[in-house]
C-alpha cells in the first residue's frame, strides 16, 4: 500500500500544481481552512482524519516579499511559530515530515553554497523560513528543502542579468519530489546555476534584459551547490 502523504498549504501555488502533475503520490490536501497551523487542534484533528505516514509542510507566507518587513508577526506567526506546531504534531504521532524551507537561508555574495555553508539570510523572509528550520531540524524524521523555484510561464516582464541563482519551475520540482522524498536531513533544491534572466528567456524569449545595482538588500550570487541532489537522482 502506498504511503499517505498530507500537504498542508493545500490551496497555495505549489500545491496547485502537485495536484495537477502528481502521477505516483498518495496525496491528500489540507487547505488553509482545513489545518489552520496556529490551531494545534486543528492540526491534530487533520492528523486524526487522514492518518498520513508522511507530511509535506508547503503552508505558510512567501509573497509579497514586503510583507515579511512591514508585518513581522504575521511572518513570525506563519513561518516560525506554525511551523513548529506541525512538528510538534509530527513528532507526537510519529509522522515524517518534509518541510519546504528556502535558498534565502544563505548570504547570496560567494554562490554555491552547499548544505554545510553557514546561513545568514539577507532578509526577514529568509530568517522567518530558518525559525522554521531550526524547529524541524530539532525532529530527527524530517527532511529540510532550501528550494529555489517560480510559476510557470515566468512571471515578470523583465529579468535581472546580474543576479545569479538557481530557479526551477514548482513543476520540476514535482516530477523529482517522488525521487526524494525518503531522504532525510537537508537538501539543496534547485535548477541549473544561472542568471534570473537566461532562467526565464528559455520560458519567454520576449523577457527583456536589465541590471541590478548592487544592493545587499538583493545580494547577487544565490546560487546553491546541488552536488547532493544530483547524487540522489542519479540512483
Amino acid at each position: 500500500m502506498k504511503k499517505k502523504i498530507l500537504v498542508t498549504g493545500g490551496d497555495g501555488r505549489f500545491a496547485k500544481v502537485l495536484k495537477k502533475n502528481n502521477k505516483y503520490l498518495n496525496l491528500f490536501f489540507a487547505s488553509k481552512k482545513q489545518c489552520n497551523i496556529l490551531n494545534l487542534n486543528s492540526i491534530t484533528k487533520t492528523i486524526k482524519k487522514i492518518r498520513p505516514n508522511i507530511l509535506i509542510h508547503c503552508a505558510g507566507l512567501s509573497r509579497p516579499m514586503k510583507i515579511h518587513e512591514k508585518d513581522i508577526s504575521k511572518s513570525i506567526n506563519l513561518n516560525i511559530i506554525g511551523t513548529a506546531n506541525i512538528t510538534k504534531i509530527c513528532k507526537l504521532y510519529n509522522i515524517k515530515l518534509i518541510y519546504f524551507s528556502t535558498g534565502y537561508v544563505y548570504e547570496g555574495i560567494k554562490g554555491n553554497y552547499s548544505e554545510k555553508d553557514a546561513v545568514k539570510p539577507f532578509n526577514n523572509y529568509g530568517l522567518s523560513k530558518l525559525g522554521g528550520e531550526c524547529a524541524v531540524a530539532m525532529y530527527k524524521n524530517s527532511l529540510i528543502l532550501r528550494v529555489t523555484m517560480t510559476e510557470k510561464p515566468f512571471l515578470h516582464k523583465k529579468a535581472y542579468s546580474n543576479l545569479k541563482s538557481n530557479f526551477m519551475f514548482h513543476e520540476d520540482l514535482v516530477d523529482i519530489l517522488p525521487k526524494i522524498i525518503n531522504q532525510k536531513g537537508i537538501i539543496n533544491v534547485g535548477g541549473k546555476s544561472q542568471s534570473v534572466f537566461l532562467f526565464a528567456k528559455k520560458n519567454n524569449p520576449k523577457v527583456k534584459k536589465i541590471k541590478l545595482k548592487n544592493n545587499l538588500s538583493l545580494p547577487l550570487n544565490q546560487t546553491m551547490n546541488l552536488k547532493k541532489l544530483n547524487k540522489i537522482l542519479k540512483n
